[in-house]
């Protein structure tokens, strides 16, 4: 009897970016990966969407469209290039208007994509109606997706194969044009057997012919197991990924796959010997990018805390801009309360950040001392309905801290009285920035990436790509006139003296230099009694400077805003007084404890 013959798209340029380097990639370096992979075969990519779009623009200087436009060109006009969209988030972590909902589906059309792949974290279907629907209309295929994850232990509710199948069943009778099903667990956390259970429940119910698509990711380590089950229950696609960016965080490498499955019944239809030059081409293109060595660990703590590959890296990269990496293990495990007692939303974005960025604060600032944004506006509704009713002392909270009601209205009629979201908001955006020629795809940037995507567009936005240093640029390790490293309490230091300023470790500071040692109180510039500093209380990047010098301010005005995670936090005032000087500006990296601002 013949094989049955395995539909594999390929996520190494996309997902395997994503959960290897947090989507951190120059377009130019790997495409003759692209090409290699095309000549051996591959016709069915991932390549694009997800956070691959909003990273182009806040870390890369790149533009998402050019990078589409330029795949389609290597892969070729009869290639499947497949993209991620988030439902009713498409491609931005908060949620859109329906006008922005419908130009991500013409836009990605136009810039030469085949097939979207459109999920609700929540499950919630009423947010995939209108997306699936533009999908649709604009010319594209729609992969409608359930998603998936293991509860942790002692949780229930929720995540079931019954559970999976009333949302599949929920999905058919709403009637959302779909070209296949992907179940989708992005947290590769999901019981082989329940894995089985729920395709062969999703077999049975989805007409003759239907293509049922499997993904997953190996950072639980059960990932190879997962898609046997998988297959033998019915499945006709899996989504496999290529070295260097395959296994660990990733998706299982198609070579890994295609050994696993010698003497069953299942052909991947891959050349072996072309696809393993294809990674060493591969392997080649990304030889100078920094692999973070969580990327390629099998992590015991995830059936836990849930963290999808693809946020995991995203997330700890993160951590380290901000200098705080070594808080990683406590936040992860306390994701695991975050998610208990948010009502089991998948562990995919942009729950998955919600859950981390929650923890995140639950380390830093207390419990439940400062309620995320995203996490508390998902609890109270303001993403759809949640799989169960979240805790309710945490709603309470919630709703305390973010001044918001609960609600059960529909995200996207919420989205669409928002003053701040939509073509005409993005339009003003772009006019107030004195940007010309506007175009739907600089509205679109500008609504999916605000200030950065603004940035972008003026030509402002810097690269944050880490790459492993090489011998002509790696800072000295003997002190110099214009270099030095330094380490106090076994922490480094890189400090490099510029004219006017001293960069420490990729921050700069202004500086002045004295002979001898000038006690407190000696100075001829010591500072005024009045005189009072206003400081950063956490890491992270200033996206925007509110005040100016000599300006008169009060008690709890708000100066800066200071993104770290993903989120942005107001820096208020402590003082009534006129600001003396302002230590930062916008773009500038901060950690805790730095100065901001003088107020006298």
């Amino acid at each position: 009897m013949a094989k049955k013959q395995i539909n594999v798209m390929i996520t190494a340029f996309r997902d395997g970016f994503q959960s290897v380097y947090g989507a951190r990639v120059f377009t130019r370096d790997y495409i003759p990966a692209i090409a290699a992979a095309r000549d051996a075969g591959i016709s069915y990519f991932e390549a694009g969407g997800g956070a691959m779009f909003q990273s182009s623009y806040f870390y890369c200087n790149e533009d998402a469209f050019a990078h589409m436009d330029e795949f389609r060109k290597i892969a070729g006009p009869d290639a499947n290039l497949q993209t991620l969209a988030r439902g009713v988030n498409v491609v931005c972590l908060d949620s859109q208007p329906r006008d922005i909902i419908k130009l991500h589906a013409v836009l990605f059309k136009k810039h030469g994509i085949t097939t979207i792949r459109n999920f609700d974290a929540l499950n919630d279907v009423d947010n995939l109606i209108y997306s699936g629907h533009c999908i649709h209309d604009a010319g594209l295929k729609h992969q409608v997706v359930v998603t998936m994850m293991e509860l942790p232990p002692g949780c229930e509710g929720a995540h079931t194969p019954e559970f999976y199948s009333k949302t599949l069943r929920s999905i058919l009778d709403a009637g959302i044009p779909y070209d296949s099903v992907c179940f989708k667990d992005a947290s590769g956390t999901s019981i082989p057997s329940k894995v089985y259970e729920t395709i062969s429940q999703a077999r049975r119910m989805v007409p003759q012919g239907t293509s049922i698509h499997f993904h997953t990711h190996e950072t639980a380590g059960i990932g190879v197991i997962q898609y046997k089950a998988a297959l033998d229950a019915g499945a006709d696609a899996i989504d496999l990924s290529m070295a260097p960016v395959s296994g660990g965080t990733c998706q299982t490498d198609v070579m890994t796959m295609w050994h696993a499955l010698r003497g069953t019944d299942y052909d991947l239809g891959i050349n072996v010997e072309k696809m393993m030059e294809a990674e060493e081409v591969f392997k080649e293109c990304m030889k100078n990018y920094l692999i973070p060595p969580e990327s390629r660990a099998v992590e015991p703590l995830i059936p836990f805390s849930p963290m999808p590959g693809g946020a995991l890296t995203a997330n700890t990269q993160m951590l380290r801009d901000n200098g705080i990496m070594n808080k990683y293990p406590e936040i992860i495990k306390a994701m695991s309360e975050v998610v208990r007692r948010g009502g089991f939303g998948t562990s995919v974005t942009p729950v998955s950040q919600f859950y981390f960025q929650q923890a995140y604060n639950n380390v830093l600032f207390g419990n439940w001392k400062k309620i995320a944004e995203g996490y508390g506006k998902m609890v109270l509704g303001y993403f759809g309905k949640t799989p169960v009713m979240p805790d309710q002392e945490i709603r309470s909270i919630a709703s305390q801290q973010l001044n918001l009601p609960p609600t059960s209205e529909k995200t996207v009629d919420i989205d669409d009285r928002d003053a701040k979201k939509g073509i005409g908001w993005a339009k003003t955006a772009l006019a107030n920035a004195h940007i010309t020629d506007i175009t739907d795809e600089k509205i679109f940037i500008v609504a999916a990436c605000k200030e950065k995507g603004i940035t972008f567009l003026k030509g402002e936005a810097k690269s944050a790509v880490r790459k492993v240093e090489t011998k002509n640029d790696t800072p000295t390790t003997q002190s110099s006139h214009n270099n030095l490293s330094v380490t106090i309490d076994g922490k480094l230091f890189t400090v490099q003296m510029q004219n006017d300023s001293a960069v420490v470790n990729g921050v700069k500071h202004s500086y002045t230099v004295t002979d001898g040692i000038v006690k407190a109180g000696e100075s001829s510039n010591a500072v005024a009694a009045t005189e009072r500093m206003i400081s950063s209380p956490l890491p992270g990047n200033v996206v925007r400077v509110l005040i100016a010098v000599e300006q008169h301010v009060q008690e709890g005005d708000v100066l800066f805003i200071v993104e770290a995670m993903k989120m942005e936090t107001e820096i208020k005032s402590k003082y009534a007084g006129v600001l003396k000087s302002i230590a930062v500006k916008q773009g500038d990296q901060v950690t805790t404890g730095q100065e901001l601002a003088k107020i006298i």
